[in-house]
């Protein structure tokens, strides 16, 4: 049995931020993060005061994180990025409601004194003697502190108050990471019985100190239960600030899910009632549980479903039934063939995350080329009079005003050499395309070509395939680069607008040229012979990418999402040599080309680089960051490996940014996941000068000073397929539509089913249908009402165990 925590989080945009620059504008950025760790930045939108984000990121976390935090940046060139403001939620806040927060938030001044972090270790001793009651309390040392000088440490002191009294431990300079091991006793006055409130501070020799933490116990704690562990410090008590919107707002979106995945026998019966769906016939099919769960699920729950779904029939090799399931029933409810996977149904949902799942490294293989040169090369690209700037194609060209003509063939011939190499890209990729995608998309070829077989619906076949291809996959990755992981960053409002015409191409493209020169777009019309030579080829690319040979369902037999040999992440990284010995600090750092599967993390000097260097995954212990002060270089991780003979290694590498770190740490974190002997501490500087830089501790084998985070990770498209935990989730998931459920087909005495009352066309009202309905729905209760007990019975040992105690280790 295992515990899972997540966070999905949506920052969708901005409105109303105050102009930071001297142009009147901002350019805003925003950096996520849980407890003290980032997490995630997004990207930089240029010249606006209303962003417009729209990333979405999933964080697996540790169970007792504290809160989420969020802070508006304005990126500058020069000097330091200005803070515009920040969010914060707690965790309760954000688990008061199980559908999570969607909506605006203002955002809030930045107090310096509120900003804290990191833990202190205390042992209190109550002790009476002849003069009276005194205290004892055993300062030992603090972790993880708030940086609060440039060097990116402090100079942290405790001061212990109890009642009118009050002592100080000494100052210990330049550490995150004090060990202080003095011990402060203080004898108790006459009066009432007073709390204990130990502050942590930075000393400072010019101007006051900062604040940087504090903890109190009341006098009933100290009496029965003196403090004796970690113990999180927290901001000074005082009224949250509300900004009255003066530093504008946000538009978040958050959910938490936490939850209990069982021992894996307890979800075998809900697993077997979902895949005795899929094997049924689907076209009037309204009693099975995934029947009833399209039916239960709306919104945005339907695309989490999809999710979940996809993942737990890949995990069983089953991918290609469900696929065919909900396709059969989307076509049974479908008499316009023009209206097929128009919406959002499960079918489609479903489809999308599927192709997302397993089509990723193809889609990057096939975009990344041509979406690097739109980046790069900037071009001014318009073909709609209404908003060409001439002004600006002659600050560009430097030959005098051009004219609208010339700015639209100079733009469709920029247009077209970036939308030739696409497409070219695409329709020559069927031996790329993965072979689970290619059946998936043979199977709903037939079942389109079965449901509209005449003649004037010979297109739909076609369509159906192209819709999801193009429409769905290809087209709003051009779009949005950036959240297809194309691209670190968005593009700017000139290069968004040529990506914006290059997707609406792929998209006519995709549509088969059906609503070319419909509408009030009639500018494009410049471009309809390329789109149109384009489309004759693309019925011969669909026939050929279903042309593929293959009795196993797709998503193949039962394995992993991602075969261990199969690289997940490669790129450059800056490695530290194991002893620059006499180099300075900067020159001691390498470029190098890593790959990292879930075998090897190599390294060589250049990608055509024949000869590597390998650190076998399983040899990973702990994979964490570094602080900037131990080289005085950010976006620093370090990588601790353990050979044969016990002796653990520590690797450097550096990032380019704060984004390729977190995706750099979540990589080798999951890779490592299965791994033994994981660390549960480790030192965040480094051993230079005969001593580590966080701590100051001498000894190069003492023992970590800050606690792992290896159980902090993004989801993304690499994720390991978990069974249990899907399952768990639409267990979840129908738990919410348990009443409903209940009531919809098992308490509705007052229904008619005499076959008088069949009159119409809804064929639930018939006695055998509904016989069936409601025996499938006792079952699906009954399944259900064994995984509460199971529940339950597992909560009751975990409370038979538990006791009070402070902070982990």
């Amino acid at each position: 049995m295992a515990k899972i925590s997540s966070l999905n989080v949506r920052v969708v945009e901005g409105r109303a931020l105050p102009a930071k620059d001297v142009s009147g504008s901002s350019d805003p950025y925003c950096i996520v993060k849980v407890d003290d760790e980032v997490v995630a930045r997004t990207a930089t939108v240029w010249r606006s005061l209303s962003p417009f984000w729209g990333e979405e990121y999933t964080v697996h976390l540790p169970l007792d994180f504290h809160h989420l935090a969020f802070y508006v940046l304005d990126e500058d060139t020069v000097g330091h990025d200005d803070i515009i403001g920040k969010i914060s939620l707690s965790r309760e806040a954000i688990a008061a409601d199980p559908r999570g927060i969607d909506s605006w938030i203002n955002l809030s001044r930045v107090d310096p004194d509120a900003e804290v972090q990191g833990e202190i270790y205390l042992a209190v001793q109550m002790l009476q003697d002849v003069r009276g009651r005194s205290l004892r309390c055993h300062v030992l040392k603090a972790r993880d502190l708030a940086p609060r000088d440039i060097s990116g440490t402090s100079d942290p002191f405790a001061r212990v108050f109890w009642g009118s009294q009050s002592l100080e431990t000494s100052t210990i300079k330049k550490t995150r990471f004090p060990h202080w091991d003095e011990v402060l006793e203080l004898r108790e006055m006459p009066g009432a019985p007073c709390p204990l409130r130990v502050e942590l501070w930075d000393w400072d020799m010019v101007g006051k100190n900062d604040f940087l933490g504090m903890v109190e116990f009341p006098p009933k704690v100290l009496q029965q239960n003196p403090p004796n562990g970690w113990f999180r410090l927290l901001p000074f008590p005082r009224a949250e600030e509300d900004s009255g919107g003066n530093l504008g707002a946000l538009r978040l979106k958050v959910r938490l899910t936490e939850d209990r995945v069982l021992p894996s026998r307890c979800y075998q019966p809900l697993r077997e009632l979902l895949m005795e769906s899929v094997l049924g016939p689907a076209e009037e099919d309204v009693s099975s549980p995934l029947a009833m769960l399209e039916e239960l699920t709306l919104g945005d729950c339907r695309q989490d479903l999809a999710t979940k779904l996809v993942k737990l029939f890949l995990g069983q090799g089953l991918a290609g039934p469900l696929l065919d399931y909900l396709t059969r029933r989307e076509l049974a409810r479908t008499t316009d063939p023009n209206t097929l996977f128009r919406s959002n149904s499960l079918a489609s949902k479903s489809m999308e995350q599927f192709m997302k799942l397993v089509g990723m490294p193809y889609l990057h293989e096939v975009l990344k080329p041509v979406i690097h040169r739109v980046f790069e090369e900037k071009k001014y690209i318009e073909l709609d009079p209404c908003k060409m700037d001439l002004g600006r194609t002659k600050r560009i060209s430097f030959k005098g005003t051009p004219s609208e003509e010339h700015v639209r063939e100079t733009s469709l011939g920029l247009l077209t050499g970036y939308l030739g190499p696409i497409v070219d890209a695409i329709l020559g990729s069927v031996g790329r395309c993965p072979a689970a995608m290619r059946l998936a998309f043979k199977q709903l070829h037939l079942r389109v070509e079965e449901r509209f077989p005449q003649a004037e619906h010979k297109d739909v076949k076609y369509l159906a395939i192209s819709g999801f291809l193009f429409l769905r996959f290809f087209a709003p990755a051009i779009l949005t680069p950036k959240l297809f992981d194309l691209r670190d960053q968005h593009a700017d409002p000139q290069t968004s607008r040529s990506l914006l015409l290059l997707a609406k191409a792929v998209q006519s493209i995709g549509n088969l040229g059906q609503q070319l020169g419909q509408g009030k777009e009639l500018w494009t019309a410049p471009l309809h012979p390329f789109l149109l030579q384009s489309i004759s080829h693309v019925r011969d690319f669909l026939d050929q990418l279903v042309d593929v040979d293959g009795e196993e369902e797709a998503g193949g037999p039962a394995r992993a999402l991602v075969p261990p040999s199969v690289t997940v992440r490669e790129g450059y990284l800056l490695k530290r040599k194991e002893e620059p010995a006499g180099l300075a600090t900067r020159f001691a750092f390498k470029k190098r080309y890593f790959w990292l599967s879930g075998e090897t993390f190599s390294y060589s000097k250049s990608p055509e680089w024949q000869m590597r260097s390998t650190i076998p995954v399983s040899h990973i212990r702990a994979v964490e960051r570094v602080d900037e002060g131990a080289f005085q270089l950010p976006h620093v991780m370090q990588v601790v490996t353990q050979d044969g003979s016990g002796t653990l290694h520590t690797t450097y590498l550096q990032c380019k940014n704060v984004n390729d770190l977190n995706q750099w740490l979540s990589a080798l974190r999951k890779a490592s996941a299965p791994n033994p002997d994981k660390l549960a501490t480790c030192h965040p500087g480094a051993f230079r000068s005969a001593r580590w830089t966080c701590c100051l501790q001498a000894e190069r084998s003492a023992a970590g000073c800050s606690h792992t985070h290896s159980a902090v990770t993004l989801g993304d498209w690499s994720d390991p397929l978990d069974p249990d935990a899907e399952t768990q989730m639409i267990y979840r998931q129908l738990l919410l539509g348990r009443d409903q459920l209940r009531m919809k087909f098992l308490e509705d005495s007052n229904m008619d089913t005499s076959p008088e009352a069949d009159t119409g066309k809804d064929f639930r009202a018939c006695p055998d249908a509904l016989a069936g309905q409601r025996e499938a729905a006792a079952r699906l209760l009954e399944v259900l009402e064994d995984l509460d007990q199971a529940h339950e019975a597992f909560r009751q040992q975990e409370q038979g165990k538990m006791v009070w105690a402070p902070l982990g280790p």
